[in-house]
């Protein structure tokens, strides 16, 4: 048997094809065979090679994703996915190349196709009805029905769990079921997510969970299962343990208690993710009223759906500029936003768009029409205020920045020059990026006087089976708006206004002189003391519970034994203007919190002494540096469409670096 067909048959990729002196091309797992011939997807291309290794040839070029081709069975046709037309849709074309076109058409996804032994009948995987199924197609004829499963058939004999969860805050809830190997259970129709970066240090296994809204039933073998129910962060997690007997309907209530009833005041806090794509060319084929139940099982009072061009896709396009729906007990409200997708400068989000979209979505790409680094993200600020929305900054940093390094590193986030020119909103802290670096490059913008608030999104990709890093609320802000449920855009501009803690999972109270987080204190020229009060309630364990000013450690407060509350007040004195925060933080990641570590702060306090604006040299040196790279960059990019393009954007960084020169003057006036 020849090499490349033993690649066939085991599906490993171990064949190598040489295309040209200094390129190959290994054959990825999943390739077909027909007559000596092997065809498989590369680079979302279709590919042809002799069983042999030799005359490789491409048949398909274009720059959508086409995979899994199969051969019919006489080989004289493939089929294949491609998201060409936008969704995945199955298409055919002649097997030694030439046009294909698409058999299935529509607003889902049909992959994984397969041909009947009479090559008259297409099998391929659908979620046309949200969830996954296999649906089966004529070839010609198209008619099409989805294979229902009618009776299971079990290698043991199953018995039925049947598990509710009680809170204050209704009857949904996010449940995981294992039996004692670690082997998970769902319910038949159940969309199940997994963990998708677990620590081993933590769980043997990735967590996997489904969501339900009042009850669940479980076909399970008898034996002893673990059952584990969360409903966001204001109530403890519940796990138990439960024996199920043959033959027998094992019934089990979970009750979901508040984390602290009476203490902390939550009252007036709403919760929001700021970062979430209800889809995302995902598993799954989502929709608002499923996200709701998603949010709701997660105790989230706000979704922000950031619609996005996924590989020359926009799969909730159709959402484009619909009213909010506003928060009510009981109900989740959702707004519609975009995420505008500039690697180069740096993603962003945009929350509460009332129109249009901003297209085409991104700018920097090169050798596309896209290919100028003009607009820059400050001109989409302006674009998106235009339609009442407010802008930030999404999953910034996995490490902080260093403008100083030599070699001289290339440097393209463009985010000190949005914040010089005052067009940034707000900023997530945690979120999809390493929250204590992401913190570190805040601090420095705080110290120059910029009021910036703590934001918080998941970037959940709400439709994944493994969502990136988490699902719809893991990641959240809650945003002090008092007389809710209230208009969504009075919390919009709460959050504006920085009254506003970021988490995975921490719940943190502050007050500076009495004064509520976002607030100015006003004090005169001179030494001054200010007090701080400071309480923290966590559903796992944190190692460290901190007061944070100008970006340093000033206190911290004790925690109990258990690692899951602190509180205490404490006196620091300050002798110029100065902004507070509280943080908690482990430094492990901490099941059952889904993220690399449990994290959580608080937008400041500014501390105004002698009305004098709070400026450090130190860190807008390095900044300035941080905009030489970006200039430097920018001013060498070869693929602007015009030069006035590019100098449109060297006026943006010139004029971000003169307000900075404006304040290194101020510093270096008052000794700082």
């Amino acid at each position: 048997m020849k090499l490349a067909r033993m690649c066939t048959l085991l599906c490993v990729a171990v064949c190598v094809v040489p295309l040209a002196a200094a390129k190959e091309i290994r054959i990825p797992r999943h390739p077909d065979y027909h007559s000596g011939k092997i065809v498989f997807s590369y680079t979302g291309s279709l590919w042809m090679v002799n069983e042999d290794g030799s005359n490789p040839r491409r048949l398909t070029v274009n720059p959508a994703r086409d995979t899994f081709p199969r051969f019919s069975p006489d080989g004289k046709w493939i089929a294949f996915s491609s998201n060409r037309y936008g969704n995945n849709d199955v298409f055919v074309m002649p097997a030694e190349g030439g046009d294909a076109f698409p058999i299935s058409y529509g607003d889902w996804d049909d992959t994984f196709v397969r041909w009947s032994p009479d090559g008259k009948t297409l099998a391929f995987i659908s979620n046309q009805r949200g969830n996954t199924d296999i649906s089966i197609q004529s070839v010609p004829g198209g008619l099409r029905n989805a294979l229902e499963i009618e009776t299971r058939t079990y290698l043991l004999p199953h018995s039925l769990l049947a598990v509710s969860a009680r809170s204050a805050k209704g009857n949904s809830a996010r449940l995981s079921v294992t039996d004692e190997a670690g082997r998970f259970y769902a319910p038949h129709g159940g969309w199940i997510y997994a963990d998708d970066g677990f620590d081993r240090k933590e769980l043997p296994f990735e967590a996997h969970y489904f969501h339900i809204s009042e009850r669940a039933e479980i076909e399970v073998p008898a034996g002893k299962f673990t059952v584990q129910a969360a409903h966001g962060f204001e109530f403890r997690p519940e796990k138990r343990v439960v024996n199920v007997d043959q033959g027998k309907q094992t019934s089990l209530v979970l009750k979901l208690e508040e984390l602290a009833p009476g203490n902390l005041q939550l009252q007036d806090w709403v919760s929001a993710d700021l970062h979430v794509h209800m889809n995302y060319g995902g598993t799954y084929r989502n929709d608002t009223e499923n996200l709701v139940k998603q949010a709701q099982a997660e105790n989230l009072n706000i979704v922000n759906d950031l619609i996005v061009n996924k590989e020359q896709r926009i799969p909730d396009i159709a959402e484009t500029g619909k009213e909010p729906t506003h928060g009510s007990s009981g109900q989740t409200g959702i707004i519609h936003g975009q995420e505008f997708h500039t690697s180069y400068w740096g993603h962003r989000g945009i929350l509460g768009l009332t129109g249009h979209l901003l297209l085409p979505g991104y700018a920097g790409y090169p050798k596309t029409a896209a290919a100028s680094l003009y607009p820059m993200n400050a001109d989409v600020y302006d674009m998106a205020h235009l339609q009442g929305a407010l802008v930030g900054a999404v999953h910034p940093f996995d490490e902080v920045l260093d403008p100083y390094a030599k070699p001289a590193p290339k440097i393209t986030d463009e985010l000190p020059v949005d914040v010089a020119l005052g067009k940034l909103d707000y900023m997530e802290i945690v979120g999809f990026s390493d929250h204590k670096s992401t913190a570190e490059v805040w601090y420095k913008l705080l110290n120059l006087g910029f009021k910036l608030t703590a934001g918080a999104g998941t970037d959940a990709t709400a439709n994944y089976a493994a969502p990136i890093r988490g699902q719809v609320g893991f990641d959240r802000v809650y945003v002090r708006t008092p007389g809710w449920p209230s208009m969504i855009e009075l919390w919009m501009d709460e959050l504006k206004k920085g009254r506003t803690f970021a988490t995975n999972g921490p719940l943190l109270e502050m007050t500076v002189n009495g004064k509520d987080i976002g607030s100015e204190i006003l004090l005169p020229n001179g030494s001054s003391r200010v007090t701080v009060k400071a309480r923290m309630r966590s559903i796992v364990a944190v190692d460290h519970v901190e007061i944070v000013v100008n970006g340093k450690v000033v206190d911290s407060l004790p925690l109990s034994a258990d690692g899951k509350t602190a509180s205490g007040t404490r006196t620091i004195t300050v002798n110029a203007s100065s902004w507070v925060t509280m943080r908690a933080w482990s430094g492990h990641s901490q099941a059952p919190i889904l993220d690399i570590y449990p994290f959580a702060t608080t937008s400041p306090v500014y501390v105004i002494v002698g009305n004098r604006a709070q400026r450090s040299s130190e860190d807008i040196r390095f900044f300035m540096k941080w905009l030489d790279r970006i200039a430097a960059e920018a001013d060498r990019y070869p693929e602007y469409a015009t030069e006035g393009e590019r100098e449109l954007v060297m006026e943006k960084i010139r004029a971000a670096k003169a307000e900075f020169t404006v304040r290194l003057e101020q510093a270096v006036d008052s000794g700082r």
